[in-house]
Protein backbone atom coordinates (compact mmCIF):
# COMPACT_ATOMS: atom_id res chain seq x y z
CA UNK A 1 0.00 0.00 0.00
CA UNK A 2 2.87 2.44 0.70
CA UNK A 3 3.74 2.26 -3.34
CA UNK A 4 0.53 3.61 -3.95
CA UNK A 5 1.07 7.06 -2.17
CA UNK A 6 2.49 9.03 -4.40
CA UNK A 7 3.65 12.75 -3.30
CA UNK A 8 1.31 15.34 -4.77
CA UNK A 9 3.39 16.69 -7.31
CA UNK A 10 3.89 13.44 -9.10
CA UNK A 11 0.32 12.84 -8.88
CA UNK A 12 -0.36 16.50 -10.39
CA UNK A 13 2.40 16.08 -13.06
CA UNK A 14 0.39 12.72 -14.24
CA UNK A 15 -2.71 14.56 -14.16
CA UNK A 16 -1.49 17.63 -16.20
CA UNK A 17 -0.36 14.53 -18.85
CA UNK A 18 -3.43 13.20 -19.08
CA UNK A 19 -5.39 16.56 -19.39
CA UNK A 20 -2.42 17.58 -21.91
CA UNK A 21 -1.78 20.88 -20.19
CA UNK A 22 1.82 19.93 -19.67
CA UNK A 23 2.18 21.98 -23.39
CA UNK A 24 -1.33 23.35 -23.49
CA UNK A 25 -1.83 20.56 -26.46
CA UNK A 26 -4.91 21.20 -28.77
CA UNK A 27 -4.31 25.04 -27.90
CA UNK A 28 -6.35 26.83 -30.74
CA UNK A 29 -4.31 27.60 -34.11
CA UNK A 30 -2.88 30.87 -34.20
CA UNK A 31 -3.42 33.30 -37.24
CA UNK A 32 -0.43 34.38 -38.87
CA UNK A 33 1.79 37.26 -37.36
CA UNK A 34 0.92 40.43 -38.81
CA UNK A 35 2.81 42.90 -36.58
CA UNK A 36 4.11 44.20 -33.09
CA UNK A 37 0.92 42.72 -31.07
CA UNK A 38 0.58 39.69 -33.13
CA UNK A 39 4.50 38.82 -32.35
CA UNK A 40 3.80 39.82 -28.62
CA UNK A 41 0.79 37.46 -28.49
CA UNK A 42 2.79 34.89 -29.89
CA UNK A 43 4.98 35.11 -27.17
CA UNK A 44 2.60 34.91 -24.60
CA UNK A 45 1.16 31.26 -25.49
CA UNK A 46 4.78 30.44 -25.75
CA UNK A 47 5.33 31.28 -22.06
CA UNK A 48 1.79 30.53 -20.93
CA UNK A 49 2.61 27.21 -21.90
CA UNK A 50 5.54 26.47 -19.61
CA UNK A 51 3.78 27.07 -16.46
CA UNK A 52 -0.26 26.30 -16.89
CA UNK A 53 -0.70 26.57 -12.99
CA UNK A 54 0.97 30.28 -12.59
CA UNK A 55 0.02 33.18 -13.42
CA UNK A 56 1.63 34.05 -16.76
CA UNK A 57 1.93 36.57 -19.40
CA UNK A 58 -2.17 36.78 -19.42
CA UNK A 59 -2.05 38.43 -15.94
CA UNK A 60 0.56 40.59 -16.39
CA UNK A 61 -1.34 42.41 -19.37
CA UNK A 62 -3.62 43.63 -16.55
CA UNK A 63 -0.88 44.63 -14.08
CA UNK A 64 -1.44 48.35 -15.99
CA UNK A 65 -4.45 48.48 -14.06
CA UNK A 66 -3.40 48.23 -10.50
CA UNK A 67 -3.15 50.91 -8.71
CA UNK A 68 -5.79 53.90 -6.80
CA UNK A 69 -7.42 56.11 -9.29
CA UNK A 70 -10.35 58.89 -9.78
CA UNK A 71 -12.48 57.68 -12.61
CA UNK A 72 -15.93 59.04 -14.36
CA UNK A 73 -18.85 56.86 -14.58
CA UNK A 74 -21.51 57.48 -16.90
CA UNK A 75 -25.04 55.41 -16.81
CA UNK A 76 -27.46 54.93 -19.34
CA UNK A 77 -30.03 53.05 -17.22
CA UNK A 78 -30.76 55.64 -14.95
CA UNK A 79 -30.42 58.36 -17.82
CA UNK A 80 -31.65 58.16 -21.08
CA UNK A 81 -29.88 57.38 -24.64
CA UNK A 82 -28.86 60.69 -25.49
CA UNK A 83 -27.83 62.18 -21.46
CA UNK A 84 -26.09 59.35 -19.15
CA UNK A 85 -26.21 60.24 -15.66
CA UNK A 86 -22.72 61.37 -15.08
CA UNK A 87 -20.46 60.66 -11.70
CA UNK A 88 -17.53 62.53 -10.99
CA UNK A 89 -16.63 61.11 -7.45
CA UNK A 90 -15.79 57.37 -8.40
CA UNK A 91 -12.90 56.09 -6.76
CA UNK A 92 -10.80 52.67 -8.41
CA UNK A 93 -9.14 50.69 -6.31
CA UNK A 94 -7.73 47.77 -8.03
CA UNK A 95 -4.54 45.32 -6.45
CA UNK A 96 -3.50 41.68 -7.00
CA UNK A 97 -4.59 39.51 -4.32
CA UNK A 98 -1.47 38.17 -2.82
CA UNK A 99 -3.08 35.16 -0.94
CA UNK A 100 -3.48 34.25 -4.31
CA UNK A 101 -0.35 33.54 -5.62
CA UNK A 102 -1.19 36.71 -7.77
CA UNK A 103 -3.65 34.97 -9.99
CA UNK A 104 -6.75 37.46 -8.85
CA UNK A 105 -7.38 40.88 -9.52
CA UNK A 106 -9.89 42.37 -7.06
CA UNK A 107 -11.43 46.06 -8.10
CA UNK A 108 -13.34 47.99 -5.44
CA UNK A 109 -15.14 50.71 -6.50
CA UNK A 110 -16.91 53.41 -4.35
CA UNK A 111 -18.67 56.39 -4.85
CA UNK A 112 -22.14 57.75 -5.95
CA UNK A 113 -24.54 56.92 -8.64
CA UNK A 114 -27.38 58.72 -9.55
CA UNK A 115 -26.93 60.70 -5.94
CA UNK A 116 -26.99 57.72 -3.86
CA UNK A 117 -24.05 55.54 -2.99
CA UNK A 118 -22.32 53.15 -4.89
CA UNK A 119 -19.94 50.03 -4.29
CA UNK A 120 -18.64 47.23 -6.23
CA UNK A 121 -16.57 44.54 -5.48
CA UNK A 122 -14.76 42.60 -8.79
CA UNK A 123 -12.25 39.87 -9.65
CA UNK A 124 -10.46 39.78 -12.29
CA UNK A 125 -8.34 36.80 -13.73
CA UNK A 126 -6.86 34.50 -16.63
CA UNK A 127 -7.68 31.21 -16.49
CA UNK A 128 -4.93 29.66 -18.21
CA UNK A 129 -6.85 26.02 -18.31
CA UNK A 130 -9.57 27.32 -20.85
CA UNK A 131 -7.10 30.32 -21.65
CA UNK A 132 -9.77 33.15 -20.48
CA UNK A 133 -10.42 36.10 -18.71
CA UNK A 134 -13.33 35.37 -16.40
CA UNK A 135 -14.99 38.72 -14.12
CA UNK A 136 -17.56 38.49 -11.50
CA UNK A 137 -18.59 41.69 -10.27
CA UNK A 138 -21.21 42.51 -6.67
CA UNK A 139 -22.41 46.03 -6.33
CA UNK A 140 -24.96 47.73 -4.54
CA UNK A 141 -27.27 47.66 -7.43
CA UNK A 142 -28.01 44.63 -8.94
CA UNK A 143 -28.85 41.73 -6.13
CA UNK A 144 -27.47 39.19 -8.03
CA UNK A 145 -23.49 38.32 -8.86
CA UNK A 146 -22.84 39.25 -12.39
CA UNK A 147 -20.29 36.95 -14.36
CA UNK A 148 -18.41 36.80 -17.46
CA UNK A 149 -16.64 34.46 -18.59
CA UNK A 150 -14.22 35.29 -22.02
CA UNK A 151 -13.88 33.07 -25.29
CA UNK A 152 -10.48 31.31 -25.84
CA UNK A 153 -7.32 32.99 -26.46
CA UNK A 154 -4.44 32.24 -28.59
CA UNK A 155 -2.97 35.74 -28.53
CA UNK A 156 -2.44 38.66 -26.26
CA UNK A 157 -4.64 41.84 -26.76
CA UNK A 158 -5.21 45.00 -24.97
CA UNK A 159 -9.00 45.35 -25.36
CA UNK A 160 -10.67 42.24 -23.37
CA UNK A 161 -13.99 41.37 -24.10
CA UNK A 162 -15.81 39.51 -21.82
CA UNK A 163 -19.48 38.18 -22.52
CA UNK A 164 -21.38 36.68 -19.89
CA UNK A 165 -25.98 37.10 -18.88
CA UNK A 166 -27.63 37.99 -15.80
CA UNK A 167 -31.46 37.21 -14.60
CA UNK A 168 -32.84 41.00 -15.11
CA UNK A 169 -34.61 42.02 -11.45
CA UNK A 170 -36.74 44.81 -13.20
CA UNK A 171 -33.31 47.03 -13.97
CA UNK A 172 -34.47 46.99 -17.54
CA UNK A 173 -38.18 47.60 -16.42
CA UNK A 174 -41.23 45.87 -15.49
CA UNK A 175 -41.32 43.98 -18.69
CA UNK A 176 -37.77 42.49 -18.90
CA UNK A 177 -38.20 41.05 -14.60
CA UNK A 178 -36.96 37.60 -14.71
CA UNK A 179 -35.74 37.81 -18.30
CA UNK A 180 -32.29 36.47 -19.23
CA UNK A 181 -30.17 39.13 -20.54
CA UNK A 182 -27.14 38.79 -22.49
CA UNK A 183 -24.23 41.42 -21.50
CA UNK A 184 -20.70 42.25 -22.18
CA UNK A 185 -17.78 44.11 -19.95
CA UNK A 186 -15.05 45.23 -22.77
CA UNK A 187 -12.00 46.18 -21.04
CA UNK A 188 -9.81 48.87 -22.44
CA UNK A 189 -6.15 48.99 -21.20
CA UNK A 190 -4.44 52.14 -22.77
CA UNK A 191 -0.79 52.80 -22.77
CA UNK A 192 -1.76 56.54 -21.47
CA UNK A 193 -2.97 55.29 -18.26
CA UNK A 194 -6.86 56.05 -19.42
CA UNK A 195 -8.76 52.71 -19.22
CA UNK A 196 -12.27 52.33 -19.91
CA UNK A 197 -14.93 49.51 -18.71
CA UNK A 198 -17.71 49.40 -20.92
CA UNK A 199 -21.07 47.88 -20.22
CA UNK A 200 -23.57 46.00 -22.57
CA UNK A 201 -26.67 44.82 -22.40
CA UNK A 202 -28.71 42.81 -25.46
CA UNK A 203 -32.62 43.11 -24.50
CA UNK A 204 -34.86 40.24 -26.09
CA UNK A 205 -35.57 41.30 -29.31
CA UNK A 206 -32.96 44.61 -29.22
CA UNK A 207 -29.77 45.52 -30.35
CA UNK A 208 -26.96 45.35 -28.01
CA UNK A 209 -26.66 48.60 -26.39
CA UNK A 210 -24.24 50.50 -23.98
CA UNK A 211 -25.53 51.04 -20.76
CA UNK A 212 -22.39 51.91 -18.29
CA UNK A 213 -18.98 53.27 -18.71
CA UNK A 214 -16.50 53.65 -16.33
CA UNK A 215 -12.79 55.86 -17.53
CA UNK A 216 -10.17 55.48 -14.89
CA UNK A 217 -9.19 59.12 -15.72
CA UNK A 218 -5.92 59.97 -13.49
CA UNK A 219 -3.73 57.43 -11.35
CA UNK A 220 -3.65 58.51 -7.71
CA UNK A 221 -0.23 58.71 -6.02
Amino acid sequence: MASLRKPFSVLMATALAVLGLTGLAGAAPRTPDTGAEAHAGTELVQDTQSGPLDPGPFHRRLDPLVGEWKAVKYNWILGSADKPVVSRDITVRTRWITRTGGRFLEERTTGTLGGTAYFREGILGFSNIDRRYEWTTFDSVTPTAMTYRGPALTEGTSVISIPGEFTDPGILGPEYLGRTIPMRTVITIAPDDRHTFDLYFTPPGQAERLVDRVIYTKKLS
